[in-house]
C-alpha cells in the first residue's frame, strides 16, 4: 500500500504551481455545475416540458457552447487567455443564478443559449493557459490534473445536488452554480494574474498553420464529434433512463454519476503516467477509450438487471480516463503549428457540435424508438469514431506525422 501511495504521489511530481492553481479554480467551478446532470430531469418533471422540447433546449445548450467556444478562441488569440477567463467566470455566475427564473420553453432556449455562450468562452482560454503554465514534457499530466479537478468536482457535485433536491429544491442548485463561478473568479484574479503567474512554455509559431487546413486535425475533429455525441448521452438521456427504466431516485442518480468522478480522481493520474511510458500512440489510446465508451452503452441492452448500470458506468469511466487526456494532448501538440487559440477552440468546438446533436438526437431517439434502440445506434456511432481514429493512425504513420 505504501508503494502504491508513493507511486500515486510521484505521478504529480514536476507540475508547476500555476497548474495547481488552475486545477483549484477548475475544481471550484466544476463542483458548482451540479445543475447540468439534473437539467433534463428538472425540465421534464418540475417544469413539465416534453422530452422532445427538452431535446431542443439541449440543442440551444450545444449551439451556445459552439459559438462561445469559437468566440473564446478568437478573443484568446487577440486579447489573451487571462482576460477571457475572468470575464467568462464572472458573467457565467450571474447567468446561472438567473436561469432559475426562466420557466417557458422559449425563455429557456434563449437563457440556456446565452449562458453556455458565455460559459464556454472559458474553455479554449483555459486550454491555452494550461499549455503556457506547463512544461512540454508535462502537458499530458497537466491535462490529467485538470481533469482530476473536474471529476473531483463532478463526483461531489451530483451527490450534493441530489441531496439539495431531496431536502430543498432545484432553485438551490442554480444559486450554488452561480456562487461557485463567482468564487472561482476571485481565486483566478488573485493567483493567476499575469503579474504573478510564471509562463513555462511561450512557444509561438513563426509561420502559423490554420487549424482548418490541417488534415490530420480535421480527421481528429470529426472523430471527436462522434465521440462527444456518444459521451453526452450520459448527461441527458442516461439520467432519464435511470429514472424511467430502472426507477432510481435523484439521490441514486447522483451517486452513480458521482462514482464516475471519484473513480477518475483515484486512478486516472497513475494510469496516464503508466500509459505515457508504454509504446502506444496518443491516437491508439484515444481509439481504445472510444471503443470502451461505445461498449458501455451496448451492455445496457444485455439484461434488465439494474447492476448493469454500474458496469456500463465503469466501462465509460475507463474509456474517458484514457481518451480525454490523450485527446487533449494530441490537440495541444498540433496547436503548436498555428495559433493556439484557434486550434484549442476547434478541439473544444468538436464537443460543442457533439452537444448540439448528441443531446437532441439521443432524446428524440429515446422518445420515439425507446432506450434499447438508442443505445444500439449510439454504439454504431462509437464504432464509426473508432474507424476514423484507426484511419488517422494509418495516415499519420504513412506520412510520418
Amino acid at each position: 500500500m505504501k508503494k502504491l501511495f508513493n507511486n500515486y504521489i510521484d505521478a504529480f511530481d514536476g507540475l508547476s504551481k500555476e497548474i495547481w492553481w488552475l486545477a483549484l479554480i477548475t475544481l471550484i467551478n466544476r463542483a458548482g455545475t451540479m445543475v447540468i446532470p439534473f437539467l433534463s430531469i428538472y425540465l421534464t418533471e418540475d417544469l413539465d416540458i416534453s422530452m422532445s422540447n427538452v431535446g431542443w433546449i439541449m440543442t440551444c445548450f450545444g449551439v451556445g457552447s459552439l459559438i462561445g467556444t469559437w468566440l473564446g478562441g478568437k478573443l484568446t488569440d487577440s486579447v489573451g487567455y487571462y482576460k477571457i477567463m475572468v470575464f467568462s467566470l464572472l458573467a457565467t455566475g450571474f447567468l446561472f443564478i438567473g436561469l432559475q427564473y426562466l420557466t417557458t420553453f422559449k425563455s429557456l432556449c434563449i437563457g440556456v443559449f446565452l449562458t453556455m455562450c458565455v460559459a464556454d468562452m472559458f474553455r479554449p482560454a483555459s486550454f491555452v493557459a494550461m499549455s503556457a503554465y506547463s512544461k512540454p514534457e508535462n502537458k499530458t499530466r497537466s491535462v490529467t490534473l485538470i481533469r482530476l479537478a473536474i471529476n473531483l468536482g463532478f463526483s461531489a457535485g451530483p451527490a450534493i445536488g441530489g441531496l439539495i433536491i431531496t431536502h430543498l429544491s432545484y432553485a438551490g442548485l442554480f444559486w450554488v452554480d452561480g456562487i461557485t463561478c463567482l468564487m472561482a473568479t476571485l481565486v483566478l484574479f488573485f493567483v493567476l494574474n499575469p503579474k504573478k503567474a510564471k509562463i513555462q512554455d511561450a512557444f509561438i509559431a513563426i509561420n502559423p498553420e490554420s487549424a482548418y487546413k490541417d488534415k490530420p486535425f480535421l480527421i481528429f475533429f470529426v472523430a471527436m464529434i462522434l465521440f462527444a455525441i456518444v459521451f453526452f448521452q450520459y448527461f441527458s438521456v442516461m439520467p432519464i433512463y435511470y429514472r424511467e427504466a430502472h426507477q432510481l431516485s435523484e439521490l441514486q442518480v447522483g451517486l452513480i454519476l458521482g462514482g464516475n468522478g471519484l473513480f477518475i480522481f483515484l486512478f486516472e493520474m497513475p494510469l496516464i503516467k503508466w500509459l505515457e511510458k508504454t509504446k502506444y500512440t496518443k491516437i491508439g489510446l484515444i481509439l481504445f477509450g472510444a471503443l470502451l465508451t461505445g461498449l458501455s452503452l451496448l451492455v445496457l441492452n444485455l439484461t434488465p438487471w439494474s447492476g448493469i448500470l454500474i458496469i456500463g458506468m465503469l466501462l465509460m469511466t475507463i474509456g474517458e480516463m484514457i481518451a480525454f487526456p490523450f485527446a487533449n494532448g494530441f490537440a495541444i501538440d498540433r496547436a503548436k503549428r498555428g495559433k493556439q487559440g484557434e486550434f484549442m477552440a476547434m478541439y473544444a468546438m468538436a464537443f460543442s457540435v457533439g452537444s448540439i446533436f448528441g443531446h437532441n438526437i439521443g432524446l428524440q431517439l429515446a422518445e420515439n424508438l425507446g432506450f434499447d434502440n438508442t443505445w444500439t445506434i449510439m454504439t454504431v456511432l462509437a464504432g464509426l469514431c473508432v474507424l476514423l481514429l484507426f484511419s488517422l493512425k494509418l495516415y499519420m504513420n504513412k506520412n510520418s506525422l
